[in-house]
């Protein structure tokens, strides 16, 4: 008798368990999965653009970047294991 309320509760927590994962981690996953596709998508565009001689279409927009990028470059250089920048001037 005790074994079969035991199997009754484990069968009642497994389907709980179902109705938790369906109402609240896939959507989650699904949205994750579909991000993580459009952002392979669009570097996949870009490096196809740019070996068939196309011109990058952002390069233009990515100069905003430069200034954030030159005040992170000391702390980049720090974490790749350089003591100092190969350029001397550039940082350090």
């Amino acid at each position: 008798m005790n074994a079969e309320r035991f199997a009754r509760l484990r069968a009642a927590w497994r389907s709980l368990e179902r109705y938790h994962d369906e109402l609240f981690v896939a959507p989650w996953r699904a949205g994750l999965q579909r991000e993580a596709r459009r952002q392979q998508d669009t570097l996949r565009a870009l490096v196809m653009l740019e070996s068939l001689g196309v011109d990058n279409p952002v390069a233009y927009e990515t100069l905003d970047l430069i200034p954030h990028l030159v005040a992170d470059l000391h702390a980049w250089h720090r974490r790749m294991g350089d003591e100092e920048f190969g350029d001397p001037g550039v940082c350090c």
